[in-house]
């Protein structure tokens, strides 16, 4: 069998990740894909994405297709066109900056409105609520308390994670892929480390960024090595 028919067998998932700039979203993306935490990132102009496989219990292949939606905007023109055919979505915010969980709402909204405009027909991505920075427990100013109440108001997945030590990261997306896809998790494969498939990160202008989601919104920009 050929890699083209392999990949057709793949669960192919749509993952935008949301929320204040500053909040760890790029960091987010490039631990999960290539297990690495760079100390300075310039924001991201436009999208980045790339694509990951996972194999997840019941031989299950997963393509994660992963959206940093980084320097848009709550208004960004562009937005709703980011998250439309998600099918996940990561509400990320920084545990030790009020104001980035505070507008967590505000990007909830933004996703709802897009979901609702998707017709009844559509399923509604699953939404999770990541509070980022987790090994900053000493400087944290948002209280468990709150994350727990809004995550349950709201039907939110709940995770908390370490962009910079890796903590939960790999774990976060792969519960949340699992519950997408309906599937059980083990303790024991919660806790498996899976093979991390090299990606090349592409970088858009906002005019490039825009002509591709207008254009082709369903194709691939990562290249896989």
């Amino acid at each position: 069998m050929s890699d083209s028919e392999e990949e057709i067998k793949d669960k192919q998932l749509k993952i935008a990740i949301l929320g204040d700039g500053a909040s760890g979203k790029t960091s987010i993306t490039t631990r999960y894909a290539q297990e690495k935490f760079g100390k300075h990132y310039r924001q991201t102009v436009g999208i980045d994405f790339f694509l990951k496989r996972i194999v997840l219990p019941g031989n299950v292949n997963v393509a994660m297709q992963v959206h940093d939606i980084g320097g848009q905007s709550i208004a960004g023109e562009m937005l709703d066109n980011y998250i439309y055919g998600a099918d996940g979505v990561l509400l990320v915010y920084d545990v030790t900056n009020t104001s980035s969980f505070e507008n967590i709402a505000d990007w909830l909204k933004v996703v709802q409105k897009v979901s609702k405009g998707q017709g009844p027909e559509y399923r509604k991505p699953h939404l999770a609520l990541v509070g980022n920075k987790s090994d900053l427990e000493h400087m944290r100013t948002v209280k468990l308390e709150k994350h727990t109440k809004f995550a349950q108001e709201n039907g939110l997945s709940s995770h908390y994670i370490s962009a910079k030590t890796g903590d939960s990261v790999n774990i976060c997306f792969q519960k949340i892929a699992a519950e997408i896809l309906g599937i059980k998790l083990s303790r024991a494969e919660l806790e498996s480390q899976h093979r991390v498939v090299k990606a090349e990160i592409a970088n858009y202008s906002k005019k490039e960024a825009k002509a591709h989601v207008v254009q082709a919104p369903t194709t691939s920009i990562c290249s896989i090595q």
